[in-house]
């Protein structure tokens, strides 16, 4: 999990915008978000081929 040193002084928005680009250079969330729900292997294989599919074009 990433993890953000914040200084002494430094506000804590940037902090935040910190955090949240390390999130989404790891894919964190994308994955969380992957993970929520159940899939059936029917309906995940149905997803890679579709993107396969479009990545192609």
């Amino acid at each position: 999990m990433p993890s953000v040193k914040v200084r002494i002084g430094e506000p804590l928005d940037k902090a935040l915008r910190i955090l949240k680009k390390k999130l989404d250079k790891e894919a964190v969330m994308k994955a969380a978000k992957a993970h929520r729900f159940y899939d059936k292997p029917s309906v995940k294989k149905r997803a890679k081929s579709k993107a396969a599919l479009k990545y192609r074009r």
